[in-house]
């Protein structure tokens, strides 16, 4: 193979992966500007980091968002989501449940999983309780750069899934937003590609 040849080759695929890093970063942003506000079952929320047994102010505003789905008779149920960081800490969920009733909601209202750790653990083990149930619709909630991953993954998993960000996300600022959409995109497309090899999770 001839050196011209072998740049073209390497300047197409340069340009390919950088059309589709701006093509994803779009749709992610786009995405997250988006509120399915509908009835549905329950509302999932996705975990987030823990303060010994307070939500970190991130996992707040997302379980304040489901507080206000709920109070507003937007969902039945919620379900929240979230392990432990480490051997010694609360569990995401069990922390948000905790602020939840205090908030509010009536205990027999709330689901809880205690196993996951990344988002796709979030959903997948949220589905099987609600599955458990016979809970059939779903409102995500999380932070709005989160949500088309997460929608995504939802989908695919067999879920009828509904898109509602927190509007009131700590990620507001360039500087706070700009690594979070970063992270995003990385972890969108890494999905993306390895679905066709990943195994039926039902």
């Amino acid at each position: 193979m001839g050196i011209k040849k072998l740049r073209l080759i390497c300047l197409l695929i340069v340009l390919f992966i950088s059309i589709l890093i701006a093509y994803s970063a779009y749709t992610i942003w786009s995405f997250s500007q988006e509120d399915q506000l509908v009835h549905s079952d329950a509302a999932i929320v996705l975990g987030a980091a823990v303060w010994g047994d307070q939500p970190s102010p991130v996992f707040r505003e997302r379980i304040n968002h489901s507080i206000s789905l709920y109070k507003n008779g937007y969902v039945k149920k919620v379900i929240f989501t979230g392990g432990k960081g480490s051997e010694n800490d609360y569990t995401e969920a069990e922390v948000a449940k905790d602020y939840a009733i205090e908030n509010g909601i009536e205990e027999k209202d709330i689901l809880i999983e205690t196993r996951s750790r990344i988002t796709e653990e979030n959903l997948i083990y949220a589905y099987d309780i609600a599955l458990f149930n016979k809970l059939k619709t779903f409102t995500i909630v999380s932070d709005p750069l989160h949500m088309k991953r997460a929608i995504f993954i939802a989908k695919d998993i067999g879920m009828q899934a509904y898109s509602s960000p927190t509007p009131s996300t700590q990620y507001k600022s360039f500087k706070s937003q700009a690594p979070f959409l970063f992270r995003e995109v990385f972890l969108y497309i890494g999905y993306i590609c390895s679905s066709p090899f990943r195994n039926s999770h039902i």
